[in-house]
């Protein structure tokens, strides 16, 4: 039996009212030329809260604490090539005097960024992002991105189980 080894990435969703905050990757070999939000993945010996916390610092430069970071959807993805990965996506509402102005920090990974209506993100959005801003709008906990969608019940509580 093989284990699966899937990579637990954290996502920010940064909102400011109906809008979000995503970047234009470039010159990394994943995901070049699509718009994501600022994410990365969980380090050995590190808590999620504490990635997102520093991700989101090392990506946007916003300031955020420990307190205010709130679960709000799992993505589960699996890309094109097969390898499925853990999106875990927090979400913050963007105050400006406390978070301070979003910057590019990672200029060599990242062409820009911007804000999108989360209803009407730019088609060019990479897959699990789109999953996670759907997600979180919908008020989904769950959401699968890549891989075959399993039928919704009548109650659209989420899919039968499988018996």
């Amino acid at each position: 039996m093989t284990v699966p080894t899937h990579p637990v990435d954290v996502l920010l969703l940064l909102a400011d009212g109906d809008r979000v905050l995503l970047g234009l990757r470039d010159g990394t070999g994943y995901a070049d030329g699509c718009w994501v939000l600022p994410s990365g993945k969980l380090e050995i010996g590190e808590d999620v809260v504490t990635a997102v916390v520093r991700e989101t610092a090392e990506e946007v430069g916003i300031r955020l604490t420990v307190e205010e970071v709130r679960l709000a959807a799992t993505v589960h993805h699996r890309s094109v090539a097969g390898q499925g990965r853990i999106g875990l996506v927090f979400a913050v509402e963007y105050e400006p005097a406390l978070h301070g102005e979003p910057v590019n920090a990672e200029p060599h990974k990242c062409a820009q960024i911007a804000w999108f209506p989360a209803d009407r993100l730019p088609a060019s959005t990479y897959p699990s992002t789109a999953a996670g801003v759907a997600a979180w709008r919908d008020g989904e906990p769950l959401r699968l991105s890549g891989w075959q969608q399993h039928p919704r019940p009548a109650s659209g509580r989420g899919p039968e189980p499988l018996v």
